[in-house]
């Protein structure tokens, strides 16, 4: 009676066995076998996180593979996203044949993993790539009625107003003021008054400028 116990703790095993292997890249270089990828998935923008590159090659039994330690002794990990790279500062796991490197994601999209060196007199360069970095929302729960954008937009357009019924009042006042005054001169008051809310229109364009390229 305990053997489908068992056999339902040996699925659960090899569930989360697939599961933390899930959208890594195995790639086999001479005898070695070299897995790449997020060590927590999806990776998200702006969240700490590390790359985890495994280095290993066959054991003495068939189907079992032997971790190699030191494989970054003469061997360089880099990440590359679009022109921009930087050299990966690899950490020594406790487990033979693991690495990782810390890294907290900047940009939502691609990155590739870069590996050049040699491992034991085994030349070795190639470019991975890794999971595609996801925005924040991935994590968001319960959903928003708005996303941030959408309330910066709003935001933005409720400026445009209040600018526009600044722009409004300036006028009315003008109106009212006895131009036969020579003590104020209203055409240059309502001249600087319409350059004062012209330039916080332009505020508010930028505003858009830059919020629409950061997204």
């Amino acid at each position: 009676m305990n053997y489908p116990l068992f056999a339902i703790a040996g699925l659960i095993v090899l569930g989360f066995s697939f599961s933390f292997a899930y959208a890594h890249t195995t790639i086999e270089v001479g005898p070695y076998e070299i897995e790449v990828g997020w060590q927590d998935e999806p990776p998200v923008v702006g969240i700490l996180n590390s790359i985890t590159i495994d280095v290993r090659e066959p054991g003495d039994v068939e189907g079992i593979s032997m971790g190699i330690t030191n494989a970054f002794k003469n061997l360089q990990a880099s990440v590359f996203s679009g022109g921009a790279s930087k050299v990966l500062d690899i950490n020594t796991d406790p487990r033979p044949g693991h690495y990782y490197a810390k890294i907290i994601p900047t940009k939502i999209g691609s990155l590739e993993i870069k590996l050049e060196g040699e491992i034991n007199g085994i030349e070795i360069n190639v470019v991975i790539p890794v999971e595609d970095v996801e925005s924040t929302s991935v994590l968001d729960f319960p959903a928003t009625s708005g996303s941030s954008s959408g309330q910066e937009v709003v935001a933005l357009k409720n400026a445009v107003t209040s600018l526009q019924k600044d722009v409004s009042s300036i006028k009315s006042q003008v109106g009212g003021i006895d131009t036969s005054s020579g003590n104020f001169d209203v055409e240059t008051a309502y001249n600087f008054g319409v350059f004062g809310a012209s330039l916080g229109a332009a505020g508010v364009i930028l505003a858009i400028i830059a919020m629409v390229k950061r997204k």
